[in-house]
């Protein structure tokens, strides 16, 4: 059998060791990393990986791509599937960032709690994303979005930034991002007072909402923190919460998800699509979509 070749595409100067111990794991048995890639040099690298194998040797052939700019990732996503000349084609999976994976995992692990805890769906929501401008806030909001709840992220410092990513991808997924600010308190209060949903995404050691501001939450049902360093990023919220009262919330019935559970899942997400791309025979292409798919069927 012709051994498996994941080609690992990443505009950043590194790749990521993360993506490359999982997929070493899921079975790959060579693997080409590649940074400071161009998104002009995709087609190029793309039909050098097509050409080069036989058809046994295509099927066994994918691309990873990295990075931490979704937009890029979803351009160098699209190019690579317009270099394919059928039957060449290889499988191609973009998850910059682990982005698409983690708020694939997030997003299902709520929607779960949702479900058990208040018999509800993410159409029946409102979401807020906090820190909703990074990599994985954008991914939260746009799968919550897709999914019919009403959302939006929420910057810390200025509106505009929130507005040009909500347009911007808006753009480009037909999703339905709404845009806010909330720096302080009470700014948090106000924009937080009749939601349903708080996926917490801010950067990894930085605590967004406190204790104060639960308190004065009276809608709140289930909030989600993918935050596993100190301080975690909602207060009361313990990493290994999956479905625990959230503490502090004493106005509403409201749930926890901590970092441990949404990272059980997302490890999955990712090991079991790497696994879809060697076991395929006909050639996948896997985003946030796929991902947030899987998430849901391995919570049942």
């Amino acid at each position: 059998m012709k051994r498996s070749i994941l080609h690992m595409l990443d505009p950043m100067p590194n790749n990521s060791p993360f993506d490359i111990n999982m997929a070493l794991d899921a079975g790959f048995d060579v693997l080409m990393p590649y940074n400071n890639v161009k998104l002009e040099s995709i087609h190029g690298l793309t039909q050098d990986a097509i050409f080069s194998r036989s058809m046994a040797g295509v099927k066994r052939t994918g691309l990873f791509i990295g990075g931490r700019n979704l937009g890029l990732a979803i351009d160098m996503f699209n190019a690579a599937k317009q270099a394919m000349i059928p039957p060449f084609a290889i499988s191609v999976f973009a998850d910059p960032s682990g982005a698409f994976t983690t708020a694939a995992a997030l997003v299902a692990c709520v929607e779960k709690e949702l479900l058990i805890k208040h018999n509800k769906a993410l159409k029946d929501c409102k979401a807020m994303i906090l820190g909703g401008t990074g990599p994985v806030g954008i991914a939260t909001g746009i799968i919550t979005s897709l999914a019919g709840a009403h959302t939006t992220i929420v910057d810390h410092l200025y509106l505009e930034t929130a507005q040009e990513v909500g347009l911007q991808y808006n753009r480009r997924f037909g999703c339905d991002l709404h845009a806010a600010v909330a720096g302080t308190d009470k700014e948090k209060i106000e924009v937080l007072s009749d939601v349903d949903l708080i996926f917490c995404t801010a950067k990894a050691g930085i605590q967004v909402l406190n204790a104060k501001v639960l308190k004065e939450l009276t809608q709140l049902k289930v909030a989600g923190d993918v935050n596993a360093v100190p301080p975690l990023g909602i207060e009361g919220v313990k990493r290994e919460d999956n479905g625990a009262p959230l503490i502090h919330a004493e106005q509403c019935t409201a749930f926890a998800v901590g970092a441990l559970a949404v990272g059980d899942v997302k490890y999955h997400v990712q090991h079991d699509l790497l696994v879809s791309m060697l076991e395929t025979e006909h050639p996948v292409y896997l985003d946030f979509r796929d991902a947030f798919k899987a998430a849901q069927k391995i919570l049942g």
